[in-house]
């Protein structure tokens, strides 16, 4: 909004003093992260005590984990002051005639829709459960599809290029046509179902990822955070001519407001994480969790880095797969011998740890360095080749 009213006024030949910096990303960047930063933190107290007079308090199940029973009571569905935050900060400083711009306040509001209606047939309903897992992955994959058919069909995307970035090989590109088992016009057609599938695959991913890894104070806040500085850096270096040329990566012409969006939220997360760190004040629920996950893999397709997230949002991806592999063995075992049997002592592996004595904020820490490493040797891998 603000980029548009100083384009609008200097269309007239009005000056006014400081104006001019919304043209420059460095500037729309930095004051997109305190902004939004700064109404995550002064409206994070208004709705935590909105929160709490209506009683819209975690219930707990006791699950023998060191301190689980005292955060019963404190307020959930927090993860609506990052969406306040998040896009009140977007509408100011991003501009809001890029598709890129469009496509990711659509995710938020989508995912944040779907984690609102979870969170609110948990608390409300008395529905432990809340929405069901296929209700959930049926609205998931309509925010793929939409998704994938925009990125495919405008052409202010690059949808005439099948062609991603990933480390270790010439040129540092990858062309999903060449997965397709067939040639000529038929071929074109299948390579592009299976971008689409992989497109959809990653949102789905990313958001169900993220919302397995939000079981501790902070943890889910913080990682999401330092996932978000890495996609953002990676957009900006995208967005550049020089920059990625340099890096002899894809340049995607106005993927820099993706990396405007990231620095919002950066920091709605950062101030949403001033009540979420140990002990927690506000959980952020699946209003959180699943739009922040959404939001990340979209950004990732957007940008095309999406073959990167597997090395970049590594704790997502371990959290993922220890619950598919304790389902998987407890399944396995409990067929082949009459009882199952378990791999992890709890799953998502955060909890394994908990059970093994560690307390939760060194835990949550140690998750937040790892979060650190793999974001530096993500950005670093992509000059090597």
């Amino acid at each position: 909004m603000l980029y548009h009213l100083s384009q609008w006024l200097e269309s007239l030949g009005v000056e006014i003093p400081g104006a001019g910096l919304m043209n420059y990303l460095s500037f729309r960047a930095m004051a997109a992260a305190v902004i939004s930063m700064l109404i995550a933190f002064f409206a994070g107290k208004k709705i935590i005590r909105l929160l709490q007079r209506h009683q819209i308090g975690e219930t707990i199940r006791d699950l023998g984990l060191e301190g689980q029973m005292q955060k019963k009571g404190t307020p959930t569905m927090g993860g609506i002051i990052i969406i306040i935050a998040l896009l009140g900060s977007a509408l100011l400083v991003c501009r809001l005639d890029s598709i890129y711009t469009i496509l990711l306040i659509i995710t938020t509001l989508w995912c944040g829709a779907i984690g609102f209606a979870d969170d609110y047939i948990k608390v409300f309903k008395k529905r432990k459960e809340g929405l069901s897992e296929k209700a959930k992955l049926i609205l998931q994959f309509g925010l793929g599809l939409v998704i994938a058919l925009c990125v495919c069909l405008s052409p202010d995307i690059h949808s005439d290029q099948l062609v991603t970035t990933i480390p270790f090989v010439k040129a540092h590109e990858f062309d999903y046509s060449w997965l397709s088992p067939f040639r000529g016009q038929l071929g074109v057609y299948c390579s592009w179902g299976i971008y689409m599938i992989m497109i959809i695959v990653v949102i789905l991913a990313c958001s169900n990822g993220t919302n397995l890894t939000d079981g501790m104070d902070g943890l889910a806040a913080g990682s999401s955070a330092i996932v978000g500085v890495a996609l953002g850096v990676m957009a900006w270096l995208s967005g550049d001519a020089l920059d990625a040329r340099y890096l002899n990566i894809m340049h995607l012409p106005g993927s820099g407001e993706v990396a405007i969006f990231m620095a919002a939220f950066v920091g709605a997360l950062l101030g949403f994480l001033w009540y979420n760190t140990f002990p927690a004040q506000v959980f952020m629920g699946d209003t959180g969790s699943l739009t922040i996950g959404g939001i990340i893999g979209v950004s990732a397709v957007l940008i095309r880095k999406e073959l990167l997230l597997p090395l970049l949002c590594g704790i997502f991806f371990m959290e993922s797969l220890s619950v598919i592999i304790q389902r998987g063995w407890f399944k396995y075992t409990k067929r082949k011998y009459g009882e199952g049997r378990r791999v992890f002592l709890m799953a998502p592996l955060h909890h394994h740890y908990q059970k093994q004595g560690i307390p939760e904020p060194r835990i949550v820490t140690r998750f937040w360095i790892i979060g650190i490493i793999l974001a530096v040797s993500t950005l670093a891998i992509m000059k090597i080749r």
